[in-house]
């Protein structure tokens, strides 16, 4: 454990070195919102764009979610559930958001072709922004999901699930 304490601290502080260079995101935060520590559990030379990649997973994870509630075509019985505890306006708020992830996955295709640091930087701080600015729209997403859970989902009575 210590080692990988080590590990972690000598991230941090080249994390500092860089954050410092390109005026980056606090790494307490983006840790908080990313999980961007687990990036210590491999040697990279190329710190910035692995940061962005443990960044742009969670985004990804987000956007494929939202993308079967907007277009459900072969989604789980779990997304179609969740569709039903929302409404038109639930609705538009989660096309927005995916329109931000969207832009944000469009981009990261020209930057994921040929590294340079200065761009990683740059699109660290995209993702922040962009984070920052969807995190009141999906909590109040997931919050009609809770609200309207029990309302909407109810058993079928007979033996067909569908």
């Amino acid at each position: 454990m210590a080692k990988d304490e080590s590990y972690l601290e000598d991230m941090k502080k080249d994390y500092l070195e860089l954050q410092k260079k390109y005026n980056l995101p606090d790494f307490k935060k983006l840790n908080e919102d990313f999980q961007i520590e687990k990036v210590a559990e491999s040697e990279t030379e190329i710190l910035l764009k692995e940061i962005r990649r443990f960044m742009f997973d969670k985004v990804s994870n987000y956007m494929r979610f939202l993308e079967s509630l907007i277009n459900p075509v072969s989604a789980s019985i779990f997304t179609f559930s969740v569709l039903k505890t929302l409404n038109s306006d639930d609705k538009k708020i989660a096309e927005d958001i995916y329109k931000k992830l969207m832009k944000l996955e469009i981009d990261l295709m020209e930057i994921d072709i040929e590294y340079d640091e200065e761009k990683e930087a740059d699109f660290i701080k995209k993702i922040t922004e962009v984070w920052n600015s969807i995190k009141k729209d999906w909590l109040k997403l997931v919050g009609s999901m809770k609200k309207n859970w029990d309302n909407k989902i109810e058993r079928n009575s007979g033996g067909y699930f569908g």
